[in-house]
Formats: structure tokens, sequence, C-alpha cells
């Protein structure tokens, strides 16, 4: 502790490396989507499984059973969306990207307690922590776009405020 009573890392301005549950919850969503998408094994088995890992007491629940779940059931309404955006088919991404689009793009159209660039910024930490080395950089872009389309007062909010 530093004399101002505050942790070393919270002195110098830095974020605690603790995981958020909602943080947590988008990485299991993602291993979740990951191992569908690739091998198209049951959604009931995947959470089952996911369940299990240990850690998983410490997500956010409901949020990780939404995303889950929602990007399955509305996988090809979430493709249609991307598809406007991407530059080749979204079964020519890598799975990683796919999976870390399909959440943003989720989470765009349907977590509307979450603001929008607090989405795109989650899903572009997932793709960096995840995905390829330049697989953030795509994914920003392609979920910048599909917010103008699913956000669109949000996004022009934000953009009056910054003028």
């Amino acid at each position: 502790m530093t004399s101002s009573g505050k942790s070393p890392a919270k002195a110098a301005g830095r974020r605690s490396p603790q995981k958020s549950a909602r943080r947590r919850s988008r990485e299991l969503a993602l291993q979740g989507l990951y191992q569908w998408l690739v091998s198209g094994s049951d959604a009931g088995e995947i959470e089952a499984n996911l369940r299990e890992i240990e850690g998983f007491d410490k997500a956010d629940s409901a949020h990780f059973d939404a995303l889950l779940h929602g990007c399955i059931r509305e996988a090809a309404d979430l493709d249609a969306i991307l598809s406007r955006h991407v530059d080749r088919k979204t079964t020519e991404l890598s799975p990683v990207e796919h999976a870390v689009l399909m959440i943003g793009t989720y989470e765009l159209k349907h977590c509307i307690d979450v603001p929008y660039k607090v989405a795109i910024n989650e899903a572009v930490e997932l793709a960096k922590s995840f995905g390829g080395t330049d697989g953030h950089k795509y994914v920003n872009g392609v979920l910048d776009k599909a917010a103008v389309d699913l956000r669109p007062a949000e996004v022009e909010a934000a953009r009056n405020a910054r003028r």
C-alpha cells in the first residue's frame, strides 16, 4: 500500500489484473462458440462442459447463457448482419474471429445495458487475447460499422458529443 492507502497498481493508474464477471462470461462463451463452430457439438453439451471449468463460478452466469445460447440460436441472423461489413463469407473467417464477431454483434443487438463502445472494446480484447496477430483490428473495424446499423442513435450521440 502507498501512503495514500491505494495499492501500487491503483496509485499508478493501472487497472487491477482481476477480470470482471462479464469478461469471464464472454471468454467462456467464446470458448463454447469456437467449439460449436468447429465441431458442431450440441449447445447443451458445450455448456455443461464449460460449467465444469475451474473458475466458472466467477463468471456472470446469466450473461454467459445469453451469449452462448443467443449466438447459437441467432447464428444465421448474426451472420447476415456481419455479412454487410466483412470482406468475405463469415464461414471463411477464422473460428476465433467469427465467434468474437458473433458475441460483439449479439451484445450490440440485445444487450442495451452495455454501451456500444464497451461491447466493441470487449470484443477487441477477446480478439487480442485469443485471436490472430491483427485480428483485433479487423474485429474493431467490423463492429464499428455494425454499431451504426444496430445502435444508430447511440453512435450518433457519441459523434455529436465529440464535436
